[in-house]
């Protein structure tokens, strides 16, 4: 993290996204932010707050429910310059662009031949509790890092999310970046001063010797609940945040499973054809026969959110699922 020392503060996941958002414009004239209810009180989920009044209306835009005209808008603005921020409230109903993002967003830069830029970020929120339901839980993350041409964040940390959100803003490739809602309370000391947190880089969120947990979004602080109990047990587990889907760090991955020979996968969506897949499928190719068990994921199961608040409790992976499958590595 390239960060300035000049003042910090301990504030919420959804402030250091606010935060972030005020230091890119305050930074670019070219950055505006838009979508529906960016500019009514409150914001969206708080993290537009203060916008509309520090920036303005030509600035800050209240939209209607369109989200293929809300993306086109972004294509237009990111080729003609500006810095385009769309906002959803949930990612579920991005669906209704995908056209523009798949085939218009994503290629651009390639159909150009490199001549164009598409700096547009599209933040999506991924619902999670109070009863969501099926229409307003989905990440889609594996969806949007199989296109060629796109960027996908998916931040775990305040301060992350900050310094992310910076870096996405201001790449001139377009940026899918994900925000997980249970983590908009999280706290954290954040500093106050615009910073970059550089795309495609992981963290070591804790290190260990014994496995290697890699996780990201939402998926993060239930890994490293589950390196808590597993290390009451003597265990140590070494546990990576990816923060990007694309770029996807694979060489930090990599190193440590070189010293763990073992790894667990979390992804906080669905099993099947997704990132972990991915991710188990490139560390076997690298790797191989130097893994002492066969790698593991835990991810949701092949089904849909429930709406009832028993049954989506039992939905979502635990902290002891999690450890008790990184325990069967052992067996």
């Amino acid at each position: 993290m390239n960060a300035r020392t000049q003042g910090v503060s301990r504030i919420t996941f959804a402030q250091a996204i606010n935060s972030a958002l005020h230091g890119a414009m305050e930074l670019d004239d070219s950055v505006f932010v838009y979508g529906i209810a960016v500019a009514v009180k409150g914001g969206v989920f708080g993290t537009t707050q203060g916008l509309a009044e520090r920036f303005g209306a030509k600035r800050v835009l209240d939209t209607p429910i369109s989200e293929q005209t809300l993306t086109a808008i972004a294509i237009g603005a990111g080729n003609a310059g500006l810095r385009p921020v769309l906002v959803h409230q949930r990612v579920d109903f991005m669906l209704y662009s995908m056209d523009q993002i798949v085939n218009w967003m994503a290629a651009w830069r390639f159909m150009s031949a490199g001549r164009g830029r598409m700096p547009v970020t599209i933040r999506a929120v991924v619902g999670k509790g109070w009863g969501q339901g099926p229409q307003h839980t989905k990440s889609l993350h594996a969806w949007f890092a199989h296109v060629p041409g796109l960027k996908v964040v998916m931040p775990a940390t305040p301060a992350d999310a900050k310094g992310l959100l910076l870096s996405s803003i201001f790449s001139d490739d377009p940026v899918i970046f994900l925000e997980g809602r249970a983590l908009f309370s999280m706290q954290e000391d954040v500093p106050s001063s615009p910073y970059f947190v550089r795309l495609g880089e992981a963290a070591v969120r804790r290190k260990g010797r014994d496995l290697t947990v890699v996780a990201f979004g939402s998926a993060v602080p239930t890994a490293l609940q589950a390196a808590d109990l597993l290390a009451w047990e003597g265990m140590e587990a070494e546990v990576i945040d990816l923060r990007c889907l694309v770029p996807m760090d694979l060489e930090s991955v990599a190193a440590s499973i070189e010293r763990t020979r073992r790894l667990v996968v979390v992804e906080p969506g669905w099993r099947m054809f997704g990132a972990g897949a991915e991710l188990v499928a490139s560390m076997s190719e690298r790797l191989g026969a130097a893994m002492a068990a066969p790698p593991r994921r835990i991810a949701w199961p092949q089904s849909f959110v429930p709406t009832s608040a028993p049954l989506e409790a039992g939905f979502y992976p635990a902290p002891e699922h999690v450890a008790e499958e990184c325990r069967k590595l052992f067996r």
